[in-house]
């Protein structure tokens, strides 16, 4: 994604440890900043008075406060979020992070904490009824997420169909423009731009092709103390049903 990374300065500890996880003299954690893309409304997003908000921050806040640690939030973009895990600029990353077996490969995720999927929106007047009607469309997505994936592995990786933008919101305006026929993304962005924006004339379509998506928390590989206190603390709100609370749905075991 375009957009200026803010350059992050560890917070505490030794240059040795490699992290900008904050200790205490005992080594315990006692702050950590995460990474986000606040472009993803209602999962994370800024609001009105300039403050990283949203249904993942709050389950992030949830595990803060059942761990006992504190929370810094950054908001650096989807693309450069990657590398900011992998140079120690965050201790990990919150972004509707779909925990996928490529990903794994080059970090590692909590266990996860909310499921997704993937849902198509065309104008109201469309054709298209399903994932395989778009195979001679020009469809948008988010660029480097899961939707992004799908829709390469439909129309083919550089298929000139393909219109790949910075934000979901952005990808859905080339829909709505008129540069696209149709956008693919989480429902959970789909539906919060359709709630905010009734009166534009589209609608959505499930198709069973996309199969259900996990998010997870990702730290840069090998990083098992942080991975293993985010575990923990997604454990605790779990069992004491704060997650259920945040995310209006029980998560399946």
């Amino acid at each position: 994604m375009m957009g200026i990374s803010a350059l992050l300065f560890a917070c505490g500890g030794s240059k040795d440890e490699g992290t900008t996880a904050e200790k205490s003299g005992n080594s315990e954690i006692t702050k950590l900043v995460a990474g986000t893309d606040a472009t993803y409304a209602p999962m994370e997003y800024i609001d009105e008075s300039g403050e990283i908000v949203g249904i993942n921050i709050d389950i992030v806040k949830a595990i803060a406060e059942e761990l006992g640690i504190e929370i810094e939030f950054k908001n650096i973009g989807w693309e450069p979020l990657f590398p900011a895990v992998d140079n120690e600029e965050v201790d990990f990353a919150v972004s509707s992070i779909t925990i996928t077996e490529e990903r794994e490969e080059s970090y590692d995720f909590t266990e996860p904490y909310y499921v997704a999927n993937q849902l198509i929106l065309v104008p109201e007047d469309s054709d298209v009824e399903s994932f395989a009607d778009l195979k001679d469309k020009k469809v948008s997505a988010q660029i480097n997420t899961t939707g992004h994936i799908a829709v390469k592995k439909l129309l083919g990786e550089t298929s000139t169909n393909i219109v790949a933008a910075e934000t979901m919101p952005l990808a859905i305006s080339e829909m709505i423009n008129g540069n696209a026929d149709a956008s693919v993304g989480d429902n959970s962005t789909v539906n919060e731009y359709i709630k905010n924006n009734p009166n534009v004339e589209v609608k959505t379509i499930e198709d069973d092709e996309f199969e259900k998506e996990y998010y997870g928390l990702m730290v840069k590989k090998g990083n098992s103390e942080v991975l293993q206190l985010l575990n923990e603390g997604i454990k605790k709100i779990k069992e004491n049903g704060k997650l259920a609370e945040i995310s209006g749905f029980e998560m399946e075991e």
